[in-house]
């Protein structure tokens, strides 16, 4: 039997550092960044009021109820229903496009299950029930998630065994989301960075009336590059050799600005929509941005939707 990914993947081993050591308010502030404001029947933040409690370290201070506080003479907090979702869809594109390699040498899908790893992993601190969503050109599989983090992982790594060796199809991927019955869940989008185009903005935006949306964009080497990392480069897609003599200076930064330029247009109409996007180059980067998302999330913070780049 072989050994979990998470016994030969440092990325996951901090993933669930993590998991065990954050405290509920902290996970909900940082899943409060990217949900916006829809309500559930759950406590924890919203306009009803629903139960009143002792100051805990790490509470919001707005959350304090003053008048109450000065009555028994200590610090106390106002539960309220919260205003998060119940239910949280992980969808992952699973194409082959997403076996390209990323700068240090993982491949797009490792980096992209890793970002579904950190949802996951705060979205079930949180109890909510979650639904992993794998989608390429021929098939849509749906993988309820019991239990906790560690059964997710388990899931997640056995639906990904098999390398991806057909074509994707986010439009299927979108499709499919668009028809969740469950409005106001939340919904992550894992693909690599290089599908992101305006041409998804309609769909997207019709998402974001209904869900938060957020996406995760992985961001694969440069093909073009003269001095690859990694050994012989390929493209994902067809699975050929990219030929020495198209790997200039002058390809490379043809590439690098069109990217660059794609991917800050896109980033635009997801802010004015109030969507998110998540995206980096490695599993390590797109945990740093995790981090700095909850930091961001910290008491007396302005909560607010933002594009985080590599």
């Amino acid at each position: 039997m072989s050994r979990r990914r998470s016994d030969r993947d440092p990325v996951r081993r901090r993933i669930e550092s993590l998991d065990t050591s954050l405290r509920l308010p902290t996970v909900r502030r940082a899943l409060g960044l990217l949900e916006g404001e829809h309500s559930s029947g759950r406590r924890g933040g919203g306009d009803e009021r629903a139960d009143l409690r002792a100051y805990e370290f790490g509470d919001e201070t707005r959350m304090i109820d003053w008048h109450a506080s000065a009555r028994v003479g200590r610090p106390m907090v106002v539960e309220r229903e919260r205003l998060v979702t119940s239910r949280v869809w992980l969808l992952l594109d699973i194409g082959r496009e997403m076996s390209g390699t990323c700068p240090d040498g993982e491949q797009a899908i490792q980096v992209a299950a890793n970002a579904l790893c950190m949802f996951a992993s705060l979205c079930l601190r949180r109890s909510d029930e979650v639904d992993l969503v794998l989608v390429d050109s021929t098939a849509i599989r749906r993988i309820p998630c019991q239990g906790g983090f560690a059964r997710f992982e388990q899931t997640l790594d056995r639906a990904l065994e098999s390398p991806p060796d057909q074509p994707r199809n986010l439009e299927a991927l979108l499709g499919y989301a668009a028809g969740i019955q469950d409005r106001q869940a939340m919904l992550v989008i894992a693909t690599d960075q290089s599908a992101l185009n305006l041409d998804l903005m309609p769909t997207i935006r019709q998402l974001a009336t209904t869900h938060p949306v957020n996406l995760i964009g992985v961001e694969t080497m440069n093909p073009l590059r003269q001095q690859p990392a990694v050994g012989s480069v390929t493209d994902a897609p067809s699975g050929r050799k990219i030929p020495a003599f198209l790997r200039t200076a002058n390809g490379t930064k043809a590439v690098d600005l069109h990217r660059r330029y794609q991917i800050e247009a896109f980033g635009r109409e997801l802010s004015r929509i109030g969507a998110s996007l998540i995206r980096a180059d490695s599993s390590t980067a797109m945990f740093n941005r995790f981090i700095h998302l909850l930091s961001a999330g910290r008491p007396g913070i302005p909560m607010r939707r933002t594009v985080m780049a590599a």
